[in-house]
């Protein structure tokens, strides 16, 4: 916990040993500190009584997607208490790591985490996945911790999501097909996609989708290429073949194009790393589907945009070969993930059609 400031009663001050990060020694009250540093820190933890936390956090309370975590652990550091903002917040993975560290008893009254089920609002977050919308949150929450049928399916992203060291409820079953979430029986839909989903999908009000950083951005350019030649490109590539922008995770090219400011205004502006590939590395891929005999002219490499993007997904295949605009080629690709465990008598297979 070296990075944690403490913020101690003065009383206290000459029984605390030096230590690394910020000693705070205070003669204000409790519920004081708390209220200057409330939306300073990312979690708070009270060593003192739990009535005492509620009553002090109260006032400054304001939604899970914004408060702090909030933990206690009492004077004999016999229990670690989750208090507040478990899920979004972080607090119950923290109550398990600070009991670990005490060897305490973790106490953990989330419905998900008692059950020992999917949690809906924070499901993939450690792989970078966000959702689509926030709207049916709730109501599908509701339904895997009440036990209801729920239909899952999921055709991109990383697939090692379950975590949990029990296998997958079986109340939660894994689709092997977009079409099987029909099911009337599924109360409940959960979906994990880089595909776009129509407005009007008849099943959209009793599903949670979540956008998986799956997407590789294979470019070429020429010199000088402007950010709007490339979104132009980029916005019309990705709505042509039903892909969401959400997705993207990253964008690749040949070394002597990685400084190019239009490309790198682009990947800045929507928050992506650019990958660059030295021409042999790029010459070493093969069955390129569209090799340019352009490339090998000007630069020496057998194309920029469609090796480039196999190199960076580690994919045998594109999702998008290569388009071309003016002065902006284009292909995409789909991140070829590590496999990650499956649950326990059930097999997710990816792919499919939204039909």
């Amino acid at each position: 916990m070296d990075l944690s400031d403490l913020f101690i009663s003065a009383k206290f001050k000459k029984e605390i040993p030096q230590r690394s990060g910020k000693i705070v020694f205070t003669a204000d009250p409790v519920k004081v500190v708390t209220g200057n540093i409330f939306d300073s820190y990312e979690a708070l933890i009270y060593v003192v009584s739990l009535g005492a936390v509620v009553r002090t956090i109260a006032p400054f309370l304001k939604d899970k997607n914004s408060d702090p975590a909030v933990l206690v652990i009492d004077d004999n550091a016999n229990f670690v208490v989750s208090v507040l903002s478990g899920h979004v917040g972080g607090a119950n993975e923290l109550t398990d790591e600070i009991a670990r560290l005490l060897n305490s008893q973790p106490v953990i009254t989330t419905a998900s985490d008692v059950g020992k089920t999917i949690a809906v609002d924070i499901l993939g977050r450690e792989f970078g996945w966000i959702l689509e919308s926030k709207e049916n949150v709730t109501r599908v929450s509701a339904s895997v911790v009440n036990q209801e049928p729920i239909g899952f399916y999921q055709e991109a992203g990383e697939p090692g999501w379950w975590k949990r060291d029990t296998p997958l409820p079986a109340n939660i079953r894994i689709c092997r097909s977009f079409g099987e979430l029909n099911d009337p029986a599924f109360k409940a839909l959960l979906v994990v996609t880089d595909k776009n989903i129509p407005e009007d999908w008849p099943l959209r009000s009793k599903a949670v989708v979540y956008r998986p950083k799956s997407l590789v951005l294979g470019m070429g350019c020429d010199k000088a290429v402007s950010l709007q030649d490339i979104e132009d490109l980029v916005f019309k590539t990705l709505a042509d073949h039903g892909l969401s922008i959400k997705c993207l995770k990253a964008v690749s090219t040949v070394d002597l194009k990685a400084e190019e400011p239009g490309l790198k205004e682009f990947a800045q502006k929507h928050g992506l790393p650019i990958r660059s590939f030295t021409r042999d590395e790029i010459n070493e891929v093969k069955d390129v589907p569209n090799p340019s005999a352009m490339a090998m002219k000007h630069i020496g490499a057998i194309g920029v945009a469609e090796p480039s993007v196999l190199l960076c997904s580690g994919a045998r295949t594109l999702l998008v070969p290569k388009v071309k605009a003016p002065r902006v080629t284009l292909a995409v690709a789909r991140m070829n993930f590590e496999p990650g465990p499956v649950p326990e008598n059930r097999l997710a297979t990816f792919g499919g059609q939204h039909v």
